[in-house]
């Protein structure tokens, strides 16, 4: 607790944004600094709760009290130490979270929850800025050899952790360069590829191996994978999308979402130097369907390719403006949640399944209809709304990961969901480990991370016991 009485003295101040108008014009991050002493004011709103249910909120744990004491009496360093002792990434978790130990902070029963992620994020930027972030190779190797396929931050936690431990890590990823989702997933308005690759320097200087363009299932195959190398950890995310089989789903600018951030993302990373992107939203109608993360970085990255008009329609109603009796803190609260992106424009819509879309002369998307979404029984005749649009972007989330060739190649038993069964981190495979989306479908950054540190804890025990002394096959 930094200041006994600081949640009555001062009142929540959320993170400052570039305006509006200004950010759509570029994809550099909206994020603003924030001074030194609102960061202090803010971390001494930290009360002396008794129980911080902000450490059960966290998946990584992480001592959230004890930094926000530290960084309130100026002991930035102290705070930078508390804060890397539980999270491998926090430069990413302070820009990129939803924040739930925010949700679980005990101010928040009553009244604004401490400014947890802001904070944090601060704390990190700080410790890069002071150079207190230096690679730490280890002293000593093992002399054991792991392969992490997938470097999102699942696979990229579990490999610095292992790579800690004294294990030779190599890191493989089919796209042309490293990070995952991190990179070619998430818009550059929410993180710039700038923090991405200051990270990825530092584990490369401590060691680990990345190897881009791999094509783990062909060159190698993952039998010949596993072979060389003591244990395996899959880390491939969950990358099957929910489809949309409508009639017209195969019309000209009927788009998945994570095809639409990629091109984005990619050309971003041009400099804008090859002209447009590949899939372009300028002049256009766009309608995003899905109202997750996902949908608002499309709505966020339509308004700066310069698209006329933005939609978001989502499935379910509303959520309301406050916790509604039947949820209580510390759940999560279902409530309505504005993101930067729609604070950029654009409408959004709630409640409304789409049933077909229709197409123009060319072939091209004009328009999508939908009907009310009710659980339960509706009207016989549900009323049609057609919503116009030249742009469709699907974001109606993941199914799991695409685990065919895992199956075929090393025998892998799935879950009934579809995904990887697994008991903890173990596969039916000996020595074959998953974690992340792969494992618990699709989630947050903060909880990939988690999933990281987790299977390197398990990968190191399987290791240094009679399992991991095994003949490779």
């Amino acid at each position: 607790m930094g200041e006994p009485h600081g949640f009555l003295r001062w009142q929540r101040m959320d993170a400052s944004l570039r305006a509006p108008l200004q950010r759509v014009h570029d994809n550099r991050e909206l994020l603003l600094e924030r001074p030194p002493a609102e960061i202090a004011q803010q971390a001494g709103r930290c009360m002396d709760c008794g129980v911080p249910f902000c450490h059960r909120g966290c998946p990584l744990g992480n001592h959230i009290p004890e930094w926000n004491h530290s960084v309130y009496r100026d002991r930035l360093h102290d705070a930078w130490q508390q804060l890397a002792a539980t999270n491998e990434f926090p430069e990413f978790t302070g820009r990129l979270c939803p924040a739930p130990c925010e949700a679980a902070c005990v101010l928040a029963f009553n009244d604004d929850a401490v400014t947890i992620e802001q904070i944090e994020k601060e704390i990190a930027e700080h410790a890069f800025a002071q150079g207190w972030v230096q690679a730490q190779p280890p002293e000593q190797r093992s002399g054991r050899t792991v392969a992490v396929v997938g470097s999102g931050p699942a696979g990229l936690a579990a490999a610095a952790r292992l790579n800690r431990a004294g294990h030779q890590v190599t890191v493989f990823e089919r796209d042309d360069a490293i990070g995952g989702l991190l990179r070619y997933g998430i818009p550059d308005f929410k993180m710039e590829r700038s923090i991405l690759d200051r990270r990825l320097a530092l584990l490369a200087a401590e060691g680990i191996t990345f190897q881009t363009d791999a094509h783990i299932g062909t060159a190698p195959t993952w039998r010949d994978l596993h072979s060389s190398h003591d244990a395996t950890v899959i880390a491939i995310g969950a990358g099957r999308p929910r489809e949309l089989p409508v009639p017209g789903r195969d019309l000209q600018g009927v788009h998945l979402a994570m095809h639409y951030l990629t091109a984005h993302n990619r050309h971003v990373a041009t400099g804008g130097e090859e002209g447009r992107p590949t899939i372009d939203a300028m002049d256009r109608h766009v309608i995003v369907l899905g109202g997750g993360d996902t949908g608002a970085d499309c709505v966020g990255t339509a308004h700066r390719q310069g698209a006329r008009t933005v939609r978001q329609v989502e499935l379910t109603p509303a959520p309301p403006m406050e916790r509604s009796k039947d949820n209580p803190w510390p759940q999560w609260p279902r409530v309505l949640r504005t993101s930067s992106s729609h604070a950029e424009g654009g409408e959004r819509l709630f409640g409304m399944r789409t049933v077909a879309i229709d197409g123009d002369d060319e072939g091209r998307v004009a328009a999508i209809r939908t009907i009310p979404f009710r659980k339960g029984a509706g009207e016989r005749q549900p009323i049609e709304r057609v919503l116009p649009g030249d742009m469709l972007l699907l974001a109606m989330g993941f199914l799991g990961p695409a685990v065919g060739e895992l199956v075929d190649q090393l025998g892998l038993a799935l879950a009934s969901d579809g995904g990887l069964d697994a008991t903890g981190h173990m596969t039916s495979t000996d020595g074959v480990f998953v974690a992340g989306d792969a494992r618990v479908g699709a989630s947050l950054v903060v909880t990939a991370i988690a999933e990281g540190i987790a299977v390197a804890d398990a990968v190191e025990r399987w290791l240094v016991q009679a399992g991991g002394m095994r003949t490779r096959p």
